[in-house]
Order: structure tokens, then sequence, then C-alpha cells
């Protein structure tokens, strides 16, 4: 799958940022996990003892590093893709996957604006005017995928296209609608609602792109064996609980 190479270095850095010790669990996940994933990893430290250590980045990267031999014991995707990638390389432990979330995909404008239903008919290029529309790399990050997928099935896609500004992550992307320097952006609406300074427009419908999973596995070369506690305890129903709190949906 295609992709810069600085997306694989935002991946390096964020593990620079978060050095993990020999014993912690150190998980690679989507950008979009962030604020729920950090919660439920404060509660298993607190409930067990154990430490989980998180880095963050498009899921592209993430799963770049960890077929470079990148030391992560877990691997939690945007994107079905993206791990079935990691998967053919051999790289996680095929038994150890699962489908962990769900969410959607929204479309959001710096500061108060009032609702819109997106389908066909909306005049995307005209509510831009002449701005910036704030996504997520469309052909490499889940969220911008989903999201050009989407455009292109309601007809939008080419209209808009010369107008989009990718970032290397769904945060990054919404960061740059918060602040006002996109009018509008597409990220997912979990995502949107964990920042104040942005409304939610509408939610693209549901086929009008892939459902937007989140597998999560054990890598191949982890030999931690508190990962796999790790891993389960995130479908607990604690856990359940943190992401049904941020908007998440997981399976019954």
């Amino acid at each position: 799958m295609p992709g810069p190479d600085r997306l694989a270095l935002a991946a390096c850095v964020a593990l620079i940022a978060s050095p993990a010790l020999a014993d912690d669990v150190t998980v690679f996940a989507a950008a979009s996990l962030t604020d729920a994933l950090d919660r439920i990893a404060a509660q298993w430290s607190e409930e067990t003892g154990q430490t989980a250590v998180m880095s963050y980045a498009g899921s592209s990267a993430l799963a770049r590093q960890i077929q470079q031999g990148a030391p992560a014991d877990i691997f939690i995707s945007a994107s079905e893709d993206w791990m079935d990638a990691v998967q053919a390389s051999g790289d996680i432990s095929t038994d150890t996957r699962r489908d962990l979330l769900g969410n959607s995909l929204v479309l959001i404008a710096h500061g108060d604006a009032a609702p819109v239903t997106i389908d066909k008919t909306l005049d995307l290029a005209a509510m831009l005017d002449g701005g910036r529309l704030s996504m997520a790399m469309v052909d490499s990050v889940p969220a911008g995928i989903y999201g050009k997928a989407a455009l292109t099935h309601l007809g939008l896609w080419d209209a808009v296209a010369p107008m989009v500004a990718q970032s290397d992550n769904v945060r990054s992307a919404l960061t740059f609608v918060a602040r006002g320097e996109a009018p509008l952006g597409i990220t997912y609406a979990t995502d949107a609602a964990a920042q104040d300074d942005v409304t939610i427009l509408g939610t693209f419908p549901a086929d009008s792109h892939d459902p937007i999973v989140y597998p999560a596995a054990v890598t191949a070369q982890s030999d931690n064996d508190q990962a796999q506690a790790f891993l389960d305890y995130l479908s607990s129903d604690a856990a359940r609980a943190v992401w049904t709190e941020f908007g998440f949906t997981t399976p019954k």
C-alpha cells in the first residue's frame, strides 16, 4: 500500500516520545483511539499494577513500523485492510485477532454551525467558500480512505478534491478545523466529540463507505505474557463502558 516515508517517521517519533520498559505492554494504536484508550490503559494499570505504553499514529504508519520490526506487542488498526496487510506479512498472531470497535464518519465545522443533510445534493465546494477541507491522507490513512470513498459515492469528490488539505492522521485533521485553519473537515464521530471547538454538521450515510472497524491483535514478535491479558481487557465490561462513553460501538 502506498504512503510517504514521513508517516513511518511519525510512528518512530511516537515511540521515542513514549519509551517502554521491558515488561511494559507496548501498544501501537490508531490515533483516533487516543482519549478512550488512555483512560482504559490507566484503569488496567490501577487494577493490575501492569503498564501499557501507547504509540499513536495513522494505522498505515504503524503497520509499516511493525512490518519493519518495531517493538510492538499489540496492534489496533482503524482499518481492516492494514490489519490484513500485517497479517499477510506474518507479523501478528492470527488467532488473537478480533474486531474490537466500530465508528462513524462525520463532517465537521469550526465553531458553531447549522446541521446539514449529507447526500448527493450537498454543495460542499460552496460551503468551503475558498477554504480547505481537512482530511487524513486519502490514499493511506483509514479516516481519509473512508472519507474519499464516501465523497466519491455521493458524487462530491471531484468538486472538492483540489480543496482537500491532507494530514498524517485523523487527529491532525481535526486540529486544523479546531484551530480555524480549515473551515470544514471529515473525521470520525468520536474525534469530533472530543473537541470543543468543532461542530458535527452531519453523519455520512453508512452505505457510502466500507464499515469502520477497528481490528486488534497481538503481534507475532511479542513475548510479553501481559499482551494477551491487555488485549482481553479491551473487550471487558469495564473497557466497554469507556468505549461507549467516547462514542465507539462494540460488538455484541
